[in-house]
């Protein structure tokens, strides 16, 4: 069976072509980076826009790629939340519409949920139970996943979502956008210890959410402090040093976030999906603590880490459980589920 996936939740126009196997047969993403690099980030207007005139030929790519027809597809699937309201409008206007003339089922993705289940997709066996750490430009969240459709946030972002700290420092040192390639190229000629800034911990009796603002206007003061006029010029060496004790911090509250949830919840697993998932040195600092506590770890390769529609095999586990949409599915910016207790794992 072939399954149509489309993902348009932000600034990434994405198709794909999966068997019910979680077979990739025909993949195509096309990446608005250049078009806002020179505002510094996502305008959501012109992210919808580019949406509308990319989607079909990236539609048809996929097909093309996948050897596989329209009629051939037996199910279209579609990221709905969370994301830009306007980018997810066409993502979906565009699935009910395929769904609807070819006859075939529509299925609501979840965009945060899917980048874990890119775990699953590339272990090809079952990641499930687990803790599932997604970070992103846009989120920064810690799930318990005791099945692909039974899952609980336990910890999320306050402020800023790690990726946006990583864009928006990257602006300060006057680095380009997209800020986590600029900083992680920066910081490899810098001194992680050079700067001891801080790792904050929002709730003093070890709850699970982050907090990035603080880290940020940390860095602004290592340049200059309150009241004190921006330098005109900040030196080449000292870029890099603030990169690298920013992108350590940073990190380190990502991984040690992480362990605890595993140690709260009895679960061993960890699956970590997003665009920051890509990070050299987060997944180094995962891949020692899983060695030394013990603990199985997947981390989505680098090209299911960004913004993709393979991911929406996710949709896949809601056809089996014969969870289908109406046409009247709408879209859900932002990510919104109640919070119970991290139970310990029996």
């Amino acid at each position: 069976m072939f399954l149509l996936a489309l993902e348009t939740t932000c600034d990434e126009t994405a198709a794909a072509v999966i068997t019910d196997r979680l077979e990739v047969l025909g993949s195509a993403v096309s990446s608005q980076e250049a078009l806002h690099a020179r505002f510094g980030g996502v305008v959501p207007e012109l992210a919808s826009r580019a949406h509308v005139e990319g989607l079909l030929p990236i539609i048809d790519t996929a097909l093309k790629r996948a050897a596989v027809s329209l009629n051939q597809i037996d199910c279209v699937a579609v990221a709905n939340t969370p994301g830009l309201a306007g980018s997810l409008l066409v993502g979906l206007t565009a699935a009910k519409t395929l769904a609807l003339a070819l006859g075939v089922p529509l299925v609501a993705v979840n965009h945060v949920l899917a980048h874990i289940y890119a775990c699953q997709i590339a272990a090809g066996r079952s990641v499930f139970p687990c803790v599932g750490l997604v970070v992103s430009g846009g989120h920064t969240s810690l799930f318990r996943c005791d099945a692909p459709l039974e899952w609980e946030l336990i910890g999320s972002t306050i402020d800023d979502a790690v990726g946006e700290a990583f864009d928006k420092v990257a602006s300060l040192l006057g680095l380009p956008y997209p800020g986590g390639p600029s900083i992680e190229r920066v910081a490899t000629a810098g001194d992680p210890r050079a700067f001891r800034f801080p790792r904050s911990r929002v709730d003093d009796r070890g709850g699970f959410d982050f907090s990035f603002s603080g880290l940020k206007t940390a860095v602004r003061y290592a340049v200059a402090g309150p009241n004190q006029p921006w330098p005109e010029r900040l030196e080449p060496a000292l870029v890099a040093d603030l990169a690298a004790s920013f992108q350590q911090a940073a990190i380190e509250v990502l991984v040690d976030r992480a362990v605890e949830a595993m140690a709260r919840t009895g679960i061993r697993r960890l699956c970590v999906g997003g665009g920051v998932a890509a990070n050299k040195l987060l997944r180094e600092l995962l891949a020692q603590a899983s060695r030394e506590q013990e603990f199985e770890l997947h981390v989505a390769p680098p090209a299911l880490c960004t913004d993709n529609a393979v991911m929406g095999a996710m949709a896949w586990e809601r056809y089996r459980a014969g969870l289908f949409e109406n046409l009247d599915l709408d879209v859900i910016p932002g990510l919104m589920r109640p919070r119970k207790p991290p139970a310990k794992s029996s």
